[in-house]
C-alpha cells in the first residue's frame, strides 16, 4: 500500500462528497438552472470517479506506481481531473456571480484529453511486454 497516495485518494472522496452536498442541496437554492447543475454534477461525478481510481492505486502500492510509464500516466489522469472538474467548478461559480466566462470553457476539454491520454497511457504501461535489465 501506498498510504501517502491512499490518504490523498480519501482526502479527494472526502472534498468529493462535501461538494456533491453542495450541488444537491445548496447549489439548487442559489438557480434552477438546468444546464448549471448539470455541468456541476458533471464535475462532481468524474472527481468521484478518479478519487476510487487513486484509491485503488494506492492500495495496490508497489504493483502500480514501481513502474515511471506508471507513475506519468497517473499524474497526466492527476491533472486531467484538476483541469477538468476544477473548470466546471469554476465555470458554475463564475456562472452563478454574472462574470464572464467564456475563458475557463477550452479547459474543461483540456482535462478531458488529459484524462484519456493518461488512462490510455496506463493501459499501455500494464499491455507492453517487461524489459529485462
Amino acid at each position: 500500500m501506498n498510504k501517502k497516495i491512499t490518504a490523498f485518494a480519501c482526502l479527494g472522496i472526502a472534498l468529493g462528497i462535501v461538494l456533491g452536498a453542495f450541488g444537491a442541496h445548496g447549489l439548487r437554492q442559489v438557480t434552477d438552472d438546468v444546464s448549471i447543475i448539470n455541468s456541476y454534477k458533471t464535475g462532481v461525478d468524474y472527481h468521484l470517479f478518479h478519487a476510487i481510481a487513486f484509491l485503488i492505486f494506492g492500495l495496490l502500492g508497489a504493483s502500480v506506481l514501481t513502474v515511471p510509464i506508471r507513475k506519468s500516466a497517473l499524474t497526466l489522469i492527476f491533472v486531467g481531473i484538476l483541469l477538468f472538474s476544477g473548470s466546471l467548478y469554476l465555470l458554475t461559480w463564475f456562472r452563478l456571480n454574472g462574470w464572464s466566462y467564456a475563458w475557463i470553457g477550452p479547459i474543461t476539454p483540456m482535462g478531458g484529453t488529459l484524462l484519456i491520454a493518461g488512462w490510455a497511457w496506463l493501459a499501455y504501461s500494464l499491455l507492453r511486454p517487461e524489459r529485462s535489465n
